[in-house]
């Protein structure tokens, strides 16, 4: 590969548990031959998906060669961190051949496209492709998407919810930016759920797109990288919902326009929960499907300390769906504490309720 060559860069993107962080660990084991830099773009303060990415590294893929921006949407810090971070990881010895950008579940992947167009960095990179992760579940009961008969019911009998949620534009967004959508967890949703869920994005898509179904994030990297979409030259192709919030002129001298939009995630929030150690998962497991149903908790991610066990403790949910795993031992220097990132929508968030669902003693060790 020669230096004037352009570096494919695949962009990530899919609402909150749709198994971006899964796709991504299978992308780096099974990397086609070629040599992967992951950026991963975290939601809050707490590198949960980077911390877990690196506990993958492999020589294909070596833990420098991931790379975290953990201080919301990339469009907000393009000259402050994005672009450093690019350039960082295009200076390495061996220079990645691929690279990976898992953006957060709420980001809205077109501004991040307007990003490549940066003068720094456009003659360096290209767009290989958008792929957009939809969990066929969820969109198939309709948390996500605004066609479905069970929400529009919903929104007539409440005044107050005669607006888009936000929830919902940032799924349209998504899907309209994709350039093939892997469909998830299509066990969870079974037959029904995924023609449900295939005719939803459907109606969302403003071009007829591939949809692949795809469990465990198992798929030929064929499939996803090596698409060639040049997507940073055919923005104007994939709308958007939050046109407004950008200027569309590519003169980027001054960068503080970056931060004209209102779309900073502020309709959501995220807190993070030290827990105590555990003396059995299912406690931690009930506190969470409660606080979800309770709360209506749209994600919870992180790890914990089990007593007596060396072995660190991954939890994942999608609202009450919870799943958990022993992901690596403590290492000997290790303070053994367990941490929980919690997400919802701002409106849920109460600080109090969720660290006392939390961290309350039943849960902790005897």
């Amino acid at each position: 590969m020669t230096n004037l060559a352009k570096v494919p860069v695949t962009v990530i993107t899919g609402f909150l548990g749709s198994g971006k962080t899964t796709l991504i660990s299978h992308l780096m084991q099974n990397p086609g031959g070629k040599r992967l830099a992951i950026v991963v773009n975290e939601f809050g303060d707490v590198g949960v998906d980077g911390d877990i990415l690196k506990s993958c590294a492999i020589p294909d893929c070596p833990a420098e060669n991931i790379m975290e921006l953990a201080n919301g949407c990339i469009c907000c810090t393009v000259a402050d961190d994005f672009i450093p971070t690019i350039e960082a990881l295009m200076a390495l010895e061996p220079r990645p051949e691929h690279i990976l950008i898992e953006t957060s579940g709420l980001a809205l992947p077109k501004p991040l496209l307007k990003a490549f167009d940066w003068p720094d960095i456009r003659s360096k990179i290209t767009v290989d492709g958008v792929i957009t992760l939809a969990d066929a579940e969820a969109v198939a009961a309709g948390r996500f998407a605004t066609n479905v008969a069970a929400v529009d019911a919903q929104r007539a009998a409440d005044d107050a919810l005669d607006h888009e949620t936000p929830l919902s534009e940032v799924f349209e967004d998504q899907i309209a930016c994709a350039d093939i959508i892997l469909l998830t967890k299509p066990d969870l949703a079974g037959p029904d759920g995924i023609a449900k869920a295939k005719a939803i994005i459907a109606a969302e898509t403003p071009r007829p797109l591939p949809v692949v179904e795809v469990a465990e994030g198992v798929v030929d990297p064929r499939v996803i990288l090596g698409l060639e979409a040049a997507a940073e030259d055919d923005i104007d192709a994939r709308p958007s919902h939050h046109e407004h919030h950008h200027h569309d002129d590519h003169h980027h001298d001054d960068h503080d326009h970056h931060h004209a939009h209102d779309h900073d995630h502020d309709d959501f929030d995220s807190i993070v929960v030290d827990i105590p150690e555990l003396a059995d998962p299912a406690s931690l497991v009930a506190a969470i499907e409660k606080l979800a149903t309770d709360n209506n908790i749209l994600r919870v991610k992180g790890y914990a300390s089990v007593a007596g066990k060396p072995m660190r403790l991954l939890v994942q949910a999608v609202g009450a769906r919870v799943r958990h795993q022993f992901d690596r031992p403590w290492r000997p220097d290790e303070n053994r504490q367990g941490r929980l990132v919690v997400i919802a929508e701002q409106d849920n968030i109460k600080p109090s309720d969720i660290h006392a669902a939390l961290s309350a003693t039943p849960l902790a060790a005897e």
